[in-house]
């Protein structure tokens, strides 16, 4: 789906259009974070996203660079050279990548890899920053219980195959249980 592979078989559209026919017009439309962060070792926390940003067309650049380097805690760290950063600073630098240009689909593909708390905390209230309803997210996780608390639509796929389909309703009912589960148990100790 982001273009990185070609499917081997049938045909995957995003917004209609076939990535196969038109990966760089799909790039355009979509932030992957991964465990791999793509960034440049050599080049700066701005200057990585200054190249993405303007391999994108991302508007008002500058700006953006400076508000999304603030959002992931990474201001401090500007002007360093990437490959002087931790595998978790590295890591919410993708994330900042990845938004560069607004897009309206992001693939998370296990994001949580190398992040420490703080840094998943970041990363939760980002995502929750970007509106849900202007915004597709396809989050891949092993993390079950998280990827259901993140999202409104849940499909748990085993061998390529859908296993189980939640709708937003079910995973609201799902995570109120839950909820009761705990409170419950904390009232027990």
């Amino acid at each position: 789906m982001s273009t990185l592979v070609s499917p081997t078989s049938g045909k995957v559209l995003i917004d209609g259009i076939d990535i196969k026919e038109k990966p760089i017009e799909i790039r355009k439309r979509i932030g992957v974070i991964s465990h791999e962060t793509y960034l440049y070792p050599e080049l700066s926390a701005a200057e990585n996203l200054r190249f993405f940003g303007n391999m994108y067309g991302a508007d008002d650049l500058e700006h953006r660079i400076t508000d999304l380097l603030e959002q992931v805690g990474m201001s401090y760290r500007k002007n360093d050279r990437v490959r002087t950063f931790s595998r978790g600073m590295k890591q919410r630098l993708s994330i900042a990548r990845a938004l560069i240009h607004d897009p309206p689909i992001l693939f998370l593909d296990e994001p949580y890899t190398g992040l420490d708390q703080h840094a998943s905390a970041t990363f939760d209230r980002i995502l929750s920053g970007t509106n849900a309803h202007d915004k597709t997210r396809v989050l891949i996780s092993h993390d079950i219980e998280r990827g259901i608390s993140m999202c409104d639509r849940a499909i748990i796929l085993t061998g390529g195959h859908i296993a189980h389909e939640m709708t937003e309703s079910e995973i609201t009912d799902l995570l109120k249980c839950r909820a009761v589960y705990e409170t419950h148990v904390e009232e027990s100790k």
